[in-house]
């Protein structure tokens, strides 16, 4: 329901709600990874969460020449069971189409690289990797 700003004036709520204000109200020194780890824990309740900004590895790059932003690559692991039963393709879409207005804002996300598990792929991934150290 639309909410009178002024009399004859109407906007709708949902103008007031985009991540821009909540980025600029943060104290935060990074505000983008706050929210990449806001929008991801929300929405996909995950087991494990790393989110780490690469975007100095990538300063010198001719595309972010010019650029004031800080925060534009990020490297991103989730486990989550939101991603049982689907392809990888499919739980990346999910997670870009999470971050959508991020992706596509002036100064915003450049490149994301995912790695995206359950928590059973997780678990057979530790179990190898103590395999592999009980050989050595």
């Amino acid at each position: 329901m639309p909410r009178p700003i002024l009399p004859g004036l109407v906007f709708p709520r949902r103008l007031f709600t985009t991540t821009i204000p909540r980025m600029a109200s943060t104290s935060s020194s990074t505000p983008v990874e706050d929210l990449i780890r806001d929008k991801i824990s929300s929405a996909f309740t995950p087991t494990t969460l790393q989110v780490r900004n690469d975007s100095h590895l990538h300063a010198h790059h001719a595309p972010m020449r010019g650029t004031t932003s800080q925060e534009t690559h990020f490297h991103v692991t989730i486990t989550s069971p939101s991603f049982k039963s689907k392809p990888q393709p499919a739980r990346h879409r999910m997670v870009y189409a999470l971050l959508k207005e991020e992706m596509s804002r002036e100064g915003g996300i450049h490149a994301l690289q995912l790695r995206t598990k359950t928590p059973e792929e997780e678990q057979r991934e530790k179990e190898r990797e103590a395999q592999k150290q009980a050989q050595a």
